[in-house]
């Protein structure tokens, strides 16, 4: 399969199925796509194969492993620093805490996924990490009050 030819419908109803329950079994997927089984198997296998599904996670409250705050952590980079982009994101996607990683365009470089304890924790995460990092112009930290999973259909 070619994502550049894009998915066809039967395609983006399996996405579908499996962005509201990763854990289906192919006999309930290929049952409720009204197809058969070994067609759904080869369907998913194709759907991996493309990089269209990336991964199978697993939805964990954060509270559970102790971090009681989520915070979205805005950083900007100086402008003698866009070379080292590269580096910093992935750097930043190795920090402690760090949830997930966007790289931006616009006023923003990074919108920074943070997970910790506490307000202390994420202002220690914010100047040890940020900060004090020759290459960040500035930061804005936003917390995160609640937060649901997008189900959405594209």
């Amino acid at each position: 399969m070619n994502l550049l030819h894009g998915l066809d419908g039967m395609d983006r109803r399996l996405l579908e199925l499996l962005r509201q329950d990763a854990r289906r079994t192919n006999a309930s997927l290929a049952e409720e796509l009204g197809i058969a089984a070994s067609t759904c198997l080869a369907r998913l296998k194709a759907l991996r194969a493309s990089g269209a599904v990336r991964g199978f996670t697993v939805d964990v409250d954060p509270a559970a492993l102790g971090h009681g705050l989520v915070a979205l952590v805005s950083v900007r980079i100086r402008p003698g620093a866009r070379h080292r982009m590269e580096e910093l994101f992935d750097r930043l996607r190795g920090l402690s805490g760090v949830q997930q990683v966007f790289f931006l365009g616009g006023e923003d470089d990074f919108l920074l996924h943070v997970a910790v304890a506490d307000s202390e924790e994420v202002s220690r995460f914010v100047l040890k990490n940020l900060s004090a990092d020759p290459a960040v112009a500035a930061t804005r930290t936003s917390l995160v009050f609640r937060h649901e999973g997008g189900e959405r259909p594209w």
